[in-house]
């Protein structure tokens, strides 16, 4: 494998050093191994398997210059390694060294308004970051489910269809699942104005390099200043992809453990499994549900179980988890694992969008599991209420299309055809409008000529 003389190799020594800091000086005695094969998915390197662990990072020299790769799997001949970055040409025979830890990053308040990579480098114009007093673990893990703090205060999004039909309360985690072209990104920005959070984390995962500028620049204008975005783009190793959702977690966790409200944005957690399942497959684990292996159904709830509430005194860590339906089709493996892990889910549906109804969100396939400890009596009743007329008014379409209805021969019907259609005109919004502190006084002044 040949390529052009690596241009991150200072980036790369940083990130070695910072490694090195955090697991103590360097041993005065490195483990060292050599390539003894190379392929497009991992390196395989012998002389390490009775030194290592899975995860662990070795540096590889070559004549081009320096890489850093991550332990996938091992045996007693060989270790197998992914390449983090593909920028140096690798040979047989280079020396591969054992770092001898995971990687780290030192958040710090001044990382507010840049933009990283998976391995918080700065990738923006704004100079060097200022690293932080104290190193964490990039893979970290979730704190103690006993001496976490219960779920706190309700939140307003100021998103009217959210706040009405899913509300979301301090250190949920909830999932906006939609297939492509529906409104994802314009809903994430619309949640993201909230004046709710002290911070945004927003991790940018397999996206298109065109898209990340104008994500940033266009859609969340208004917030860049409060925001830190963790980038790996499409085009990126499959290691950095799967690392962005974790290093963008450990940066909301440090800021949560300082006792902030954090809003952390994962967009998505679909090419997160993706990434993790080429590595997987390269590792050869067997797949076992539509390609994906099952690591990849372990590592899903490792990392979404980071957020959520911290221990007493620290603050949390609200989740807003995009998921790519391919195929529009909401039972596909990785929907499936990640509705059952999040504290609920937004659908946003196509068949509404090509309507003009923005948000594109179906309330009757949305939940939030915590929507009972946000209402009052009297506020869940009429969502009840609203909830059955709009089964009702979307049950009927059919027949009402092909003039089988006739007014007055069901009450109840007659009053969904009154009140539904003033509901949805009630709940459409754009990034332009205001935000709604009281979705019921709006809705209630919209249907009082009823």
């Amino acid at each position: 494998m040949h390529a052009r003389p690596s241009h991150r190799s200072g980036r790369l020594s940083d990130v070695l050093g910072m490694m090195e800091r955090a697991n103590g000086a360097a041993t005065a005695h490195q483990i060292s191994g050599r390539v003894n094969r190379v392929t497009p998915a991992f390196v395989s390197v012998e002389g390490l398997s009775n030194f290592c662990s899975i995860n662990d990072i070795v540096t590889i020299r070559s004549a081009s210059g320096q890489s850093i790769a991550q332990v996938a799997s091992i045996d007693q001949s060989a270790v197998n390694v992914n390449l983090i970055s593909s920028d140096t040409s690798i040979e047989l025979g280079d020396k591969v060294t054992l770092t001898g830890g995971s990687l780290t990053i030192a958040p710090d308040i001044s990382w507010k308004g840049r933009v990283l990579n998976a391995l918080g480098q700065a990738i923006d114009d704004a100079g060097p970051i200022v690293p932080g007093p104290k190193n964490v673990l990039i893979d970290s893990r979730s704190p103690p489910a006993l001496r976490r703090q219960r779920l706190g205060r309700h939140m307003i999004t100021g998103v009217k269809i959210i706040d009405l039909f899913t509300p979301i309360c301090a250190g949920q985690r909830i999932g906006i699942f939609a297939g492509s072209g529906v409104g994802k990104s314009t809903l994430l920005a619309m949640l993201s104005r909230s004046s709710s959070f002290d911070i945004i984390v927003l991790a940018l995962v397999g996206e298109r390099s065109r898209e990340v500028r104008d994500f940033l620049d266009d859609t969340l204008s208004l917030k860049q200043s409060s925001v830190i975005a963790v980038v790996a783009t499409a085009d990126e190793t499959p290691t950095l992809r799967k690392l962005a959702p974790s290093t963008a977690m450990a940066i909301a966790e440090y800021f949560r453990d300082r006792g902030n409200q954090v809003l952390l944005i994962v967009d998505s957690i679909t090419r997160f499994a993706h990434a993790s399942r080429e590595l997987a497959l390269a590792a050869q684990e067997p797949p076992v549900a539509r390609g994906f292996p099952p690591s990849v159904f372990s590592a899903l709830p490792r990392l979404l179980e980071r957020a959520g509430t911290g221990e007493t005194g620290d603050g949390s860590i609200t989740a807003l988890i995009s998921v790519l339906i391919d195929g529009d089709d909401h039972n596909d493996p990785i929907a499936d694992s990640v509705r059952g892990i999040l504290d609920g889910h937004i659908v946003l549906d196509r068949a509404i969008a090509a309507q003009g109804r923005f948000p594109a969100v179906d309330p009757l396939a949305s939940i939030s599991r915590l929507a009972t400890k946000l209402r009052s009596e009297e506020q869940a009743q009429l969502v009840a209420q609203l909830i059955h007329l709009i089964s009702i008014y979307e049950d009927s379409k059919d027949l009402r299309t092909l003039g089988g209805y006739k007014s007055g021969s069901n009450p109840t019907l007659d009053r969904a055809l009154l009140l539904v259609p003033r509901i949805y005109d009630a709940m459409k919004q754009t990034p332009s409008d205001p935000i709604f502190t009281d979705v019921f006084e709006t809705l209630l002044a919209t249907l009082s000529g009823a």
